[in-house]
Parts: C-alpha cells; sequence; structure tokens
C-alpha cells in the first residue's frame, strides 16, 4: 500500500504473531469526505479448520448434504452475503473429500486458508491470471475436484458448469439471498438452462446467527400470537431462550456463531423448471412441496426453538 496515497481506495495485509498464534490481517482503506476509512479482516491462520458436523447443520440436511458431496460430477453452490460463511463451508467440504488419491486444485480470490495436500492458486490480474483463465489452465491439470472462489460473470460461469459436465466436481460461491435464486442468477447473467439443468447437482444458502451464551441461557415465555404466522398453530405460551449477560459473554448473551441453511437439491422435476426458464419463485414453492426444502428462516426457527440462538437473530438475517 502506498502510505502517501489518501485519495484512492487501496487494499493490504500484513502478518502478526500473538501468544503463539498468527494472524493474516487483511487492510481496507475507503477515501470520505473525514479522510480514510479503514477496516480490517482478522484471520487466524493457526485455528483448525472446521468440519462440516460443526457448522450447525440439522442431522437430515448433513446427510444429504454429504451425498451431493461424494458425487463424482457436477456443480454444488454455496450462495449468502458477504461474511455469512461460504468459504469456511467450502474449506469443510474439501477437508471431508481431501485424500491422496484425489488431486484437489483451487482457485481463490485471496487463498485465506492452507490445506495440505491442495494445489491452491491466488488470482492475480496484473499477471493476467483471473477465474476464467485460470480455470482454462486447471482443467490440463487433470483435477478430481475444482473449487472456484466465486462465478462472477459469463465466462467463468460457462467454463464452470462444462467443467461440472465433463466429469469433474466443481465447489463455488455465488451472491444470491436463497438457494433457488441463484439458478435465476445465472440465467441473468447469461448462462443457458440446459448448462444449468445438466451440470447444477445442489445450491446451498447459508447465513450466520449469534449462539445464545450457555453459561448464562434462561427461558422465557411469549405468547404465539405475538411471534407471526411461524407459530400461530401453537396452543399456549411457547417457550423460547434468550442470555441475560455474564462475564463469559462479556454481559451480551452471546457467545459463538452457528449457521443457518437452505438446501436445493436439483431433481428431475427442478431440471425440468430450469429448462422452461420458471420463475424463483415456482422453483421455490416445487421445492418445498416435493423435495421438502426447509427455507432459511425455518431453519432458523428450529435452532430458536432449540434455544441455540434467539428469534431476533433470525430475524436480523432471514425474512
Amino acid at each position: 500500500m502506498d502510505i502517501a496515497e489518501t485519495r484512492l481506495p487501496q487494499d493490504g495485509n500484513f502478518n502478526v504473531k500473538m501468544e503463539k498464534r498468527s494472524f493474516e490481517i487483511r487492510v481496507s482503506t475507503f477515501p470520505t469526505i473525514y479522510g480514510e476509512n479503514v477496516v480490517l479482516r482478522i484471520l487466524d491462520q493457526t485455528s483448525a479448520l472446521f468440519k462440516l458436523e460443526e457448522l450447525g447443520f440439522s442431522e437430515e440436511m448433513l446427510n444429504h448434504f454429504k451425498q451431493l458431496i461424494r458425487r463424482p460430477n457436477g456443480i454444488i453452490l454455496v450462495t449468502g452475503p458477504t461474511g455469512s460463511g461460504k468459504t469456511t463451508t467450502l474449506y469443510a467440504i474439501l477437508n471431508m473429500i481431501n485424500s491422496t488419491d484425489k488431486n484437489i486444485i483451487t482457485i481463490e480470490d485471496p487463498v485465506e486458508y492452507r490445506l495440505a495436500s491442495i494445489r491452491q492458486t491466488q488470482i492475480n490480474p496484473k499477471a493476467g491470471i483471473n477465474f476464467a483463465t485460470g480455470l482454462r489452465s486447471i482443467l490440463r491439470q487433470d483435477p478430481d475436484v475444482i473449487m472456484i472462489g466465486e462465478v462472477r460473470d459469463l465466462e467463468t460461469s460457462e467454463i464452470a458448469l462444462q467443467s461440472a459436465l465433463t466429469g469433474h466436481l466443481v465447489l463455488s460461491t455465488l451472491h444470491t439471498n436463497d438457494a433457488p435464486e441463484a439458478i435465476t442468477r445465472l440465467m441473468d447473467i447469461g448462462v443457458e438452462p440446459y448448462l444449468i439443468s445438466s451440470s447444477v447437482i445442489g445450491v446451498l444458502a447459508q447465513r450466520l446467527v449469534r449462539s445464545i451464551c450457555p453459561d448464562c441461557k434462561v427461558p422465557y415465555q411469549v405468547d404465539p400470537k405475538s411471534l407471526g404466522d411461524e407459530f400461530s398453530k401453537s396452543e399456549g405460551p411457547v417457550t423460547l431462550y434468550r442470555g441475560k449477560g455474564c462475564k463469559n459473554c462479556k454481559q451480551s448473551g452471546y457467545r459463538g456463531r452457528t449457521g443457518i441453511f437452505e438446501l436445493l437439491s436439483i431433481d428431475e422435476k427442478i431440471k425440468q423448471l430450469i429448462s422452461e426458464r420458471d420463475s424463483t419463485q415456482v422453483i421455490r414453492d416445487i421445492a418445498k412441496k416435493t423435495l421438502g426444502m426447509i427455507s432459511l428462516r425455518e431453519d432458523g426457527l428450529r435452532k430458536v426453538l432449540k434455544g441455540i440462538t434467539t428469534l431476533d437473530e433470525v430475524d436480523r438475517v432471514a425474512y
């Protein structure tokens, strides 16, 4: 970074060691009328990678998702806004399927965690390596599994989907609000429906919510009518949970985070809807009716009733 330049946005990074732990700090500066705004993103490089079982999946959804991951080819998309844990989920998938007999190659922007036995590449626009050009080169490396940091344009999307058709398992991310929206987003980018229906095998949407502190969790009862349609069928008061605040959670009532998820698997009926360019709402309704797809909010409410998180947290990230 140019420390003398204050009029342009800049990105940089540095590394620090504290208490025998190594951290990478990503720096982003942005000029404002009051001076430069600085945001730091902290990556703990010595922390152990999460396992899929630790991310917050329900048992049924986890088993279904593992079946998709074991498929030899096809593309799995993980969707959600920035900071929703998409990269953590992708690394957990790679960690699960990583073995010496599999050639796993990633192209990322940037590489966040170093994984043993996996060939990781960082895009470098100045050297002419972007997602599209890097992906073309990866296909000549005889990979079994390819992880792409993000599909953000038509060229990258088409190469990724075609790679999934030619015997590769492809993992990538997309910025959409929920799982069915990923299908229409690919169409909006310009990808042909036949390519989507024949290559996409699953879409996972996710959000992060704060977990209730286990040391100060207390139950309380509320009138189901005040909670909206989701609890309207409940007879009598509904028992929910919250953290009252303690020294272990710094009086916040929350400690740690967990995920809420929505998994759309692509079956023959969904493939037909994609080929006919049906709307997101139609795909969503059919997926709920025939596949039993659980929405982000429904998964969040189940965690509220189990005392894992609070209704306020679910309302904050899912509607």
